[in-house]
């Protein structure tokens, strides 16, 4: 018989590479997915649907409890919204709700995988060191600050066989936020904000969701590990990886700060009456101009054995060819 694993953020980006990962190791997924949420493209899976209302513990309880769950990958969330209030309702409060609910619903849930982000613990601001998993948090987002306050939630929630994800920028097919700076060097075009040195990290999707549905079986809980691929990058691989893989020649430029900050504030305003959330804002800004987002993954590869795949070059060969493949680019 097949363990059952529930998966909340299914129709996302990286919920469709971890339904693939638990298909893979022969899991019975249950995706939660939003009502209207786009799922042609989980077709291909052999999975059943359920619908999670996140603000209603005892509808929560309910569900769980008649499907009975052997493990949950909470990878349900919001990237971007208009106040703090509202990312810590969805990223904190509906992340404390779900756990609360499983942990008086299921008796035999083996394990409860939390996705954070290595937002929650923040960027350093030197470049002499790397963050650790237990480095002291300080965000410099209200995004970051709600995976926090979530990570918070769930430690005082006893009993749980909990463990806490935070990967890094994470990319890959279906991506969505550094595709745009794909679009734009496919186009010519290097835009570079500042001259400062910056040491940077990433995960290739497909590792990310390796570990973190291997994660599933092991003897590991209560436990926080920070996630790439355990290389670290300057300002310029990112760009200089995606010129590579295009064969492109780009018109290489830096912006100022104080004008893409400028522009930033611009696009909050304009968009103020509008429900979505410019691409480009203050927030952004702040991740951006960080330093330091390099870290440590020795924890996770000695407590999970994680041996990540792909580095940044060997991945963007794979994400690209798919953007082609599938006509984004």
């Amino acid at each position: 018989m097949k363990k059952r694993v529930l998966i909340t953020g299914a129709s996302g980006f990286v919920g469709y590479h971890l339904i693939t990962a638990a298909v893979a190791s022969n899991l019975e997924v249950f995706a939660a997915v939003r009502p209207g949420s786009k799922i042609q493209h989980l077709k291909e899976f052999d999975i059943k649907y359920v619908h999670l209302d996140f603000s209603d513990i005892t509808l929560l309880e309910k569900e769980l409890r008649d499907k009975q769950y052997h493990y949950i990958i909470h990878a349900s969330g919001i990237t971007k919204a208009k106040t703090k209030d509202e990312y810590n309702l969805v990223n904190a409060t509906y992340t404390r709700n779900l756990a609360l609910a499983a942990k008086s619903a299921i008796v035999n849930l083996e394990k409860f995988v939390f996705v954070s982000s290595l937002a929650a613990v923040g960027p350093l601001t030197d470049l002499s060191s790397v963050i650790g998993d237990d480095s002291p948090a300080h965000p410099v987002t209200n995004y970051g600050a709600s995976k926090l306050l979530a990570e918070e939630y769930l430690a005082d929630i006893t009993s749980l066989p909990l463990l806490i994800i935070r990967p890094t920028a994470v990319y890959g097919p279906r991506e969505k936020d550094i595709f745009i700076l794909l679009q734009t060097i496919n186009k010519g075009l290097e835009p570079h904000i500042g001259k400062f040195s910056q040491q940077i990290s990433f995960v290739y999707v497909k590792d990310l969701a390796q570990i973190i549905v291997s994660s599933l079986s092991s003897a590991v809980t209560n436990k926080s590990y920070n996630v790439s691929d355990g290389h670290i990058y300057n300002r310029y691989a990112l760009a200089n990886g995606v010129k590579k893989v295009l064969n492109k020649r780009t018109l290489k430029f830096h912006l100022p700060v104080f004008i893409v900050s400028g522009l930033a504030g611009l696009m909050e305003v304009l968009y103020k009456n509008s429900k979505n959330t410019p691409a480009l804002n203050m927030e952004k800004m702040n991740e951006l101009t960080a330093v330091n987002w390099a870290c440590d993954i020795t924890n996770v590869s000695e407590d999970l054995k994680y041996v990540p795949v792909y580095n940044l070059e060997k991945g963007l060969n794979e994400t690209i060819n798919w953007y082609k493949e599938n006509k984004w680019l």
